[in-house]
């Protein structure tokens, strides 16, 4: 795609490779999209269940927080349920850091610097070390250390970056190399400033967000002007969404922000227009349902959905299956960017569903022969 279309091309920072359980991050892995829960860890059923959600929203790795004994003895059946790798959220305690890492957890979320006396980072990078763990240090704008707000006077991009490399020091003291980091902060130009100066500083892979962005809508917005900065700029190797909205909308609007880019593609790209008096049917409606009739696939295909024939057929070229308004009730269909039948108003929606589901399934019967035929015996 890149050589055909050069004006999309990305290329991504070079940062090295890191494992958080059996996800690698850095390198040139896939971006990876994360989350976090909000139940009670202490409730492992209810944390599970959200875990659950997330994992079939797409998440790669999810965060649990972890601020007492009772989230950390829970810790242990949370990891074994899960299908994507727990990370620990660690603040002040050294000794949740300890057990999170005995419990399973894949990554500890910890600021060095936060958990105390030089010998209690010592432990805990000895319990990373043993246990396989990896380290997310994350430094935010809300929660910078006392001496660098007195030598910058406020929160800013040098006293993020000075921050983790303060942070990134005492890992690499005791020999420990197995880190991403993140320097968040809520102001979108103070961000995207740090994480530019932290990707030239550093070869480690980095961790995007914009935190405390704000609700579905104004943090999807503001995520999207931030990481997509950075993105579009190579920059970031795992990313969270932090949205006021439950978990699996954030996994929903990362990828979302990844499929835009063409850095990831999983489950339909929606191309629809915002509706106008030549519509020809309810498309704003449509479109609503369809993304969430069509939530359960993760093939790839492109939809197009467009209320008239001033771009719809344009449109419809372009993508795997397309809809067009036409008069009388009476609309266009399009397979592969061909003109192929008309569907009338009543059916639209459960034929156009089924169409998806057919395509998604010819594409992975598709995708299976293509691996079964590379693992086969050469004659």
């Amino acid at each position: 795609m890149s050589e055909i279309r050069p004006w999309r091309t990305i290329e991504r920072r070079k940062s090295r490779q890191i494992m958080v359980g059996s996800v690698p991050v850095g390198g040139d892995a896939p971006i990876t999209v994360q989350t976090m829960t909000n139940t009670l860890t202490s409730d492992a059923v209810a944390t599970i269940d959200q875990i659950r959600r997330c994992e079939d929203a797409g998440a790669d790795l999810i965060r649990v927080s972890c601020p007492d004994v009772e989230s950390t003895a829970a810790l242990g059946k949370i990891v074994k349920a899960s299908r994507i790798p727990i990370i620990a959220d660690i603040h002040f305690h050294y000794k949740r850091a300890l057990e999170a890492a005995d419990a399973g957890a894949a990554c500890l979320r910890i600021n060095p610097g936060n958990i105390g006396s030089p010998d209690r980072v010592a432990e805990v990078v000895r319990a990373a070390k043993a246990n396989g763990c990896a380290i997310r240090i994350g430094v935010n704008g809300g929660s910078l250390e006392k001496h660098l707000l007195e030598k910058y006077g406020e929160p800013c991009p040098d006293a993020l970056v000075e921050s983790a490399l303060d942070h990134i020091k005492l890992l690499q003291d005791h020999d420990f190399h197995e880190y991403k980091v993140a320097v968040k902060a809520s102001d979108v130009f103070m961000a995207v400033s740090a994480y530019m100066g932290l990707a030239e500083a550093v070869d480690c892979p980095l961790h995007l967000g914009i935190t405390e962005a704000g609700g579905l809508i104004g943090g999807t917005v503001k995520s999207a002007i931030g990481i997509g900065n950075l993105l579009w700029a190579g920059i970031g190797d795992t990313m969270r969404v932090s949205l006021s909205a439950e978990p699996e909308e954030e996994v929903r609007v990362g990828f979302e922000i990844l499929k835009t880019l063409g850095l990831r593609t999983r489950g339909v790209r929606v191309v629809s227009c915002p509706s106008c008096a030549r519509q020809g049917f309810d498309v704003i409606r449509t479109v609503e349902a369809l993304e969430a009739r069509l939530q359960h696939i993760k093939t790839p295909i492109s939809l197009s959905v467009l209320g008239c024939v001033v771009n719809g057929p344009g449109e419809a070229r372009e993508t795997d299956i397309g809809l067009t308004g036409g008069g009388n009730g009476k609309h266009m269909v399009y397979l592969s960017g061909v003109t192929d039948h008309t569907v009338q108003s009543d059916e639209m929606l459960d034929h156009i569903v089924s169409l998806v589901e057919a395509k998604a399934a010819q594409l992975e019967a598709e995708a299976d022969a293509a691996a079964a035929r590379v693992g086969e015996p050469a004659e």
